[in-house]
């Protein structure tokens, strides 16, 4: 059974309105990668501070492993600022410089991804050159690599993006996203054209495109397969991206169909959507009933 997963990258706190509440993309997808009953672990930072106490304390309520997780004395554990006056289109201020900005390799963590069947990764965790060169000796492993895209202005870079783009085999990306591909690249700004171009200069099996309300789609092999989403009433979109990427993850492992992995990844992405913050508790059965 492949189901040992190993992500990369930020754990932070997302500081809401009504309070602080753990988030971070690749902790996120960690934790619903658990929650589905895969083997996952976080390669991530804290600072030694509360905050940093906090969120270990938090992941031990999940089960999660920690064992990939440092703390640094001299960096402070990250927060985020959060702006939800229009909960389908969350707004982050994200503080720099913090502990996930200077990762350092170590041969626990190599051996880890070595042996991982994924292993998962995106462009915030990467900012600065510490983490980056990390990550970088981290990808020569011929592991299933999926690059969650997951721009965040002002930090990413196209030549890093690049860079990464020549080790991905499975690229997730939304439709925000694609139009700054698109941009950057000089394709057409359609999904179609942007994807042939990703296909035909990267080493890719696949590229799944999230759209929101409106739900998913994935290029294999010059064929498209498109999912329309789940109608639900949103709480906040906070988490629902890494849910499905998540549950694509998943499904992917268990080498379903194109249509089962869209079905089953929008099923879970509209779930969360449902629930406040990014890393509700569910179990399987509150999955399936979403319709």
């Amino acid at each position: 059974m492949r189901d040992h997963v190993v992500v990369f990258g930020e754990m932070l706190w997302d500081c809401l309105p009504s309070g602080p509440v753990p988030g971070g993309a690749p902790m996120n997808v960690a934790l619903n990668l658990h929650q589905l009953g895969l083997n996952s672990r976080l390669i991530s930072a804290v600072g030694l501070d509360k905050e940093g106490e906090d969120l270990l304390t938090f992941l031990r309520e999940f089960g999660l492993p920690l064992d990939l997780i440092q703390t640094k004395e001299n960096h402070d554990t990250s927060k985020v600022l959060v702006d939800t006056a229009d909960p389908e289109n969350i707004r982050y201020t994200i503080v720099s410089p913090v502990a996930w900005d200077y990762i350092i390799w170590n041969e626990e963590m190599d051996k880890a991804v070595e042996e991982a069947d994924a292993f998962v990764f995106g462009t915030l965790g990467v900012r600065n050159p510490d983490s980056l060169k990390t990550l970088i000796k981290l990808l020569h492993h011929p592991t299933l690599r999926v690059f969650d895209a997951n721009l965040r202005s002002p930090f990413y870079d196209f030549e890093v993006i690049e860079t990464l783009l020549g080790f991905a085999d499975i690229l997730k990306i939304n439709e925000d996203e694609m139009e700054i591909f698109a941009d950057y690249f000089q394709t057409e700004p359609t999904i179609e054209d942007l994807c042939f171009y990703l296909d035909q200069h990267y080493p890719m099996e696949i590229i799944c495109v999230t759209r929101g309300a409106k739900g998913a789609m994935i290029y294999q092999k010059g064929k498209l397969f498109e999912h329309p989403g789940y109608r639900v009433h949103v709480q906040d979109s906070i988490g629902a991206g890494d849910a499905f990427l998540s549950g694509f993850i998943k499904t992917y492992l268990e080498e379903r169909s194109p249509e089962d992995i869209l079905d089953f990844a929008c099923r879970i992405g509209a779930f969360v959507a449902t629930q406040k913050g990014g890393t509700p508790k569910y179990s399987e059965a509150d999955i399936e009933g979403v319709d």
